[in-house]
């Protein structure tokens, strides 16, 4: 059996005295899609932070394709393949889509490749290549920063919350998008709260509540059996 492209186990943080995480295990295998659902406070967004050497965790143990991370700074994160599209977005907004993009040569890949990228896949974003990105709509951003994690040819890629903020039409078109980037071989992990959306494109799926993963599974047997926990009124 390959090794899983990311494996966290019995992983804990805490905010002071708060214990958000509190023991998750959670594993990724190479290839494939997963997505991690759960309702607000359930410890998702903390969990990214931790396995992106944003925050640092209490006790535990993070494997990125069977090498022991737990610890290492964000950009020695991103040197070895994992990259995470935030919550928010943070595009630069006073530059145009193309000098975001081209932004993303100064981490070595060349601009052409970077623009090319964008482009087959997010063809708006040629159409927009002029415009200031802060007057995009959020779907086109979202789009924009998606483009600028896959500049870099990650092997694992964090999706924290492509929804927040957007139609549904819009998320259904981005996750389209997330199939195809799965099917060129890039691992994804979905934070998401649009459940039956991400479920759609995913392989496999996680549920979080009170700090620790509760279930793993396919997705219609996730969905069959956490519906209560993981829709919340989301579709």
């Amino acid at each position: 059996m390959s090794v899983p492209i990311l494996d966290v186990v019995d992983l804990h943080a805490a905010y002071g005295r708060i214990e958000v995480l509190r023991g998750v295990d959670l594993s990724v295998p190479k290839g494939a899609v997963m997505a991690l659902l759960g309702p607000n406070g359930a410890g998702k967004s903390t969990l990214v932070k931790v396995i992106s050497g944003q925050k640092a965790a209490t006790s535990g143990d993070l494997h990125l394709a069977g090498v022991h991370v737990k610890g290492a700074k964000s950009e020695d994160l991103a040197r070895v393949g994992l990259c995470t599209v935030p919550e928010g977005r943070s595009v630069f907004p006073n530059l145009t889509v193309e000098e975001n993009l081209r932004l993303m040569s100064y981490a070595g890949v060349p601009a052409g490749a970077v623009l090319d990228t964008a482009f087959s896949y997010f063809p708006r974003l040629h159409e927009r290549r002029h415009q200031l990105a802060g007057t995009m709509s959020g779907g086109e951003q979202q789009m924009l920063a998606m483009s600028r994690a896959l500049a870099s040819d990650p092997a694992l890629l964090l999706l924290d919350e492509l929804s927040m903020g957007l139609a549904p039409l819009i998320v259904e078109e981005l996750y389209e998008t997330v199939a195809r980037i799965a099917e060129s071989g890039v691992s994804i992990l979905c934070i998401e709260q649009f459940a039956r959306t991400a479920l759609r494109v995913s392989d496999y799926a996680a549920v979080m509540t009170g700090g620790r993963v509760v279930a793993t599974g396919e997705p219609g047997e996730i969905l069959a059996t956490m519906a209560d926990v993981i829709l919340g009124g989301a579709a």
